[in-house]
């Protein structure tokens, strides 16, 4: 069954809404589409100007999923499109025209196609489309198992004081799935990677039983390890309440420091979207205009 509506004077076509797209809760296409939708003012600022990547689950959490950069040819008009240049694209190609939501229809645009992870760059495009340096810094905190976010708290704080000796200020969320992210607004100082990749090698030598600064799997277990190397242009982290897709609709939460400070069970800081909404309604957005 398709649905017409207007969304802020965009005419949309909305599809298979009794879709379940979260078994477990059974949690339809109309529940995602309404968050984004509820979420969207604090949402939309997060996304504005950056080039956007989806993960798309159009048979739900349970089905296969792809990853989509280029906004397929079947995307309306109305929404922005700004081509960047791909060097060493899996796909072979020169350049992608990637979405950018800047605005509410495009974003129930995109929840309709049943893309429920939003994932964006560290960086901004400008009016004209072309890439602006890095405006936020980034540490993905991924728990090796046994650890869990309540590890991922602790070297949160740690990574919180040196940015602070730093003059810059953390801000946490969760990932929705089992880790943590630590954002900072970025001045350009210095080429973002190095500098987060030394942050998270000097915790790692001082911390070496709690902390690892390398991707090698077998050194994780029961450590934290800071993935620094998410400020590579190239790469995409989860937008701040973004949706993931576990088994039930968790979502990136931005965090209070603390809910992160007293953080002593994984399950309290496991947010689904009415949690979310609840939070929003409460505190606005934790995550200020990032």
């Amino acid at each position: 069954m398709k649905v017409p509506v207007k969304v802020d004077g965009r005419e949309l076509t909305l599809s298979n809404l009794d879709k379940v797209l979260y078994p477990e809760e059974g949690f339809a296409k109309a529940e995602v589409i309404d968050y984004y939708s509820r979420v969207a003012p604090v949402l939309l600022p997060h996304l504005a100007g950056r080039p956007l990547t989806v993960k798309r689950y159009p048979n739900g959490v349970d089905g296969p999923s792809f990853f989509e950069k280029n906004a397929p040819d079947h995307t309306p008009g109305w929404v922005r499109r700004v081509r960047l240049p791909v060097p060493g694209s899996t796909k072979d190609r020169e350049s992608i025209d990637f979405a950018v939501v800047d605005d509410l229809p495009t974003l129930v645009y995109y929840a309709n196609l049943a893309a429920l992870e939003l994932h964006v760059p560290q960086w901004r495009v400008s009016d004209e489309g072309e890439a602006l340096p890095p405006d936020t810094l980034v540490f993905d905190l991924d728990p090796g198992p046994p650890a869990t976010i309540v590890e991922c708290c602790r070297v949160a704080l740690m990574l919180r004081e040196l940015l602070a000796a730093d003059g810059l200020t953390a801000r946490p969320k969760t990932s929705g799935s089992k880790g943590m992210q630590l954002y900072a607004a970025w001045d350009c100082r210095e080429e973002p990677s190095a500098y987060a990749k030394r942050l998270a090698q000097a915790l790692a030598k001082e911390h070496p039983d709690e902390v690892v600064s390398v991707m090698t799997r077998k050194l994780r277990p029961g450590k934290v390890f800071i993935d620094w190397s998410q400020n590579n242009p190239a790469k995409t982290t989860v937008a701040p309440y973004s949706l993931r897709a576990r088994a039930r609709p968790t979502v990136s939460t931005p965090l209070l420091w603390k809910e992160v400070e007293g953080c002593e069970h994984a399950d309290e800081l496991v947010f689904t979207t009415a949690d979310v909404l609840a939070r929003v309604e409460e505190h606005g957005d934790l995550f200020g205009a990032a």
